[in-house]
C-alpha cells in the first residue's frame, strides 16, 4: 500500500472575503488513494496513524492533524480530546483527487469553502 501526499489550495468563493481565491491557504492531505484517485477505504484503515493533514495560511502558524473518519463520514481532526476542531469535508469518500478537481471543506467557524486539488504525488 502506498500513500498520497495531496495539495488543496482555497478557490474562488464567491460571497466570501476569498472571491478571487488564495494559492496561499489550503491543506496538505497525506492519504492512500485507489488507481483512479478516489479514498482507499481499506488502505485507510491500515495506515490510519499515517493519514495526516496540516492546514496552511499566511496569517497563522500551520496547523497539523489527521483524517479521521466515523462510519461514512470523513474529517480533518486536529484535537482527539476535541471534537469542537474537527472540520468535515463534503462526501469526501466520494471525490477524486486529481489535479483540477474540487473539495468542500467546512472551517472552524462552520464556512463551507472550496478548494481545488493542485498537487497529487506519492508521499515519501
Amino acid at each position: 500500500m502506498s500513500l498520497s501526499r495531496i495539495v488543496m489550495r482555497l478557490a474562488r468563493n464567491p460571497g466570501t472575503e476569498f472571491a478571487g481565491g488564495d494559492d496561499h491557504r489550503g491543506y496538505s492531505l497525506t492519504a492512500p488513494l485507489t488507481p483512479d484517485g478516489m479514498l482507499d477505504e481499506a488502505a485507510y484503515g491500515k495506515a490510519r496513524d499515517a493519514c495526516t493533514v496540516r492546514r496552511f495560511a499566511p496569517d497563522e502558524d500551520p496547523v497539523d492533524g489527521r483524517l479521521a473518519r466515523k462510519g461514512q463520514r470523513w474529517f480533518f481532526d486536529y484535537d482527539d480530546e476535541d471534537e469542537a476542531d474537527d472540520e468535515p469535508v463534503h462526501r469526501l469518500g466520494q471525490h477524486k483527487f486529481a489535479v483540477g478537481e474540487y473539495v468542500t471543506v467546512t472551517d472552524e467557524d462552520g464556512r463551507p469553502l472550496t478548494y481545488k486539488v493542485v498537487e497529487v504525488q506519492p508521499a515519501v
